[in-house]
Formats: structure tokens, C-alpha cells, sequence
């Protein structure tokens, strides 16, 4: 597993606060980020009734709320920290979903294995980000990406001043290099949408006003392209 490094730094998130820090410690702004992340990948998912693979579960934050509000048939979660699926484990509770630590370029599952693999905020932590999109439309038909928003200064200027992202590896990347990806890896996009516009950790003081003007920065073609937080892009094998 050693080609996809900086797996240290998730690992003592998870052992020290039992979960990540935007999941464990959460300002308004993450409560938010958060929220808004879940909202947009359900609408742009087909969850129900599914066999789902959560690629980059982490401390299962989010597969826990894709399985409480999304209905699939069965949730597979891998993530490289094991720290950190220890932590789902403890915390998934009566849920029947799997877990298991998993190198996201090389899985050891079939071909075709899930109805949908999703890729979730892990291309900006990997050393080879088409890797990991080509293993998941070998495992699935349909792929569903979420990633920070590249294309937006203030994101890029956090990576760079940030001790936490620095520590952790970020280096986001613009929808438009994540869709020539998923072209050469043999996808066909079908959906992408940009989201949110609230800071990930934010204050209470800049985070209320950003979510108030969150939908016109949503609606306007170049503002959401530079300003909002993240982008979802769902795509089939070709």
C-alpha cells in the first residue's frame, strides 16, 4: 500500500479524537460543508437498493449517512487508514455495513462487484488519482466523484498556508482535469454539479453569512465555478 502515502497523519486523527477532526470537532462551518456534501451526493446518487462501495470511507461519517438516508442494499467501506475503520466499526452500530482496510488503486474484489463505487474526497490525497478511478469503474459500472473545488483561490491559497491540509497531503484539483480522467479511464460523465460555498472549519461569524448567499453563488455560472466548495460528478463505464 505504500504507493498512496501520508496515511500517518489520518491514522492519529482517528486514534486521538475517535474520528477525524471535521467529523469530531465540528464548527458551524463544518456542520454545514458537511451537510451540504451529503445533500448534494444524494441527490446526484442512485442509491436505493444498491450494492455500494465507499471508496475512502475514512471514519465512515458519511457511509453512515449514505446508509440512513440513501437505502442501499449493502454498503462496502475501505479506506487505508486503519486507524480510522477501526473507528466505523465501533461506530456503525445495528448497521450491516462492511468495512476493511483497502488500497483504493488495487481492491480485491471482482469485476463489476457493486452497482456504484463511490469515490469520496480521496483523488486530493492520491499520488495517482486516475489510478483509483480506473479501479472504481472496474468494480462498478457507475461511479460517483466528490472533491474540493480546485478552481477556487481561496481553497488553493489554504493547501498552501494550512499546516493541517499541508500535513494531510491536499492538492485539489479542477473538475475539468477530474473529467479528463474519467475520459481516459474509459468513463462517460452523466452529471457534474458544483456545491457549496461554505469554508470547511469556519466560524460561526463567516460561515452564517456565506450560507445565506450559498444558493446565488450555486446559481451563477462563473461564480459557482470559482467559489463554491466542492463539485459531484457521476459517470458510467463506456
Amino acid at each position: 500500500m505504500s504507493d498512496i502515502p501520508n496515511i500517518a497523519p489520518f491514522n492519529r486523527d482517528a486514534e486521538a479524537r475517535g474520528g477525524y477532526l471535521y467529523t469530531t470537532q465540528m464548527s458551524v462551518g463544518s456542520q454545514f460543508a458537511t451537510q451540504r456534501t451529503t445533500d448534494t451526493i444524494l441527490q446526484l446518487g442512485n442509491f436505493a437498493g444498491r450494492r455500494l462501495l465507499d471508496m475512502g470511507c475514512g471514519d465512515g461519517f458519511y457511509t453512515f449517512r449514505l446508509w440512513d438516508q440513501g437505502h442501499p442494499k449493502a454498503i462496502t467501506g475501505v479506506d487505508m487508514a486503519d486507524k480510522a475503520i477501526d473507528v466505523a466499526n465501533q461506530q456503525k452500530e445495528a448497521r450491516p455495513i462492511h468495512f476493511e482496510v483497502g488500497n483504493a488503486h488495487h481492491l480485491p474484489f471482482p469485476d463489476n462487484s457493486f452497482d456504484l463505487a463511490l469515490i469520496q474526497s480521496i483523488l486530493h490525497h492520491d499520488d495517482d488519482p486516475p489510478a483509483s478511478i480506473r479501479e472504481a469503474l472496474r468494480l462498478a459500472p457507475e461511479i460517483l466523484i466528490h472533491e474540493p473545488n480546485g478552481s477556487n483561490l481561496g481553497l488553493k491559497v489554504i493547501e498552501k498556508l494550512s499546516p493541517y491540509h499541508r500535513e494531510h497531503g491536499e492538492r485539489s484539483y479542477s473538475l475539468a482535469q477530474v473529467l479528463h480522467w474519467i475520459e481516459q479511464a474509459g468513463g462517460r460523465v452523466t452529471n457534474a454539479r458544483y456545491a457549496g460555498f461554505v469554508p470547511m472549519f469556519s466560524p460561526a461569524w463567516l460561515a452564517k453569512p456565506a450560507k445565506l448567499i450559498e444558493p446565488l453563488i450555486e446559481a451563477v455560472p462563473v461564480l459557482k465555478q470559482i467559489g463554491c466548495a466542492v463539485y459531484v460528478v457521476t459517470a458510467v463505464r463506456r
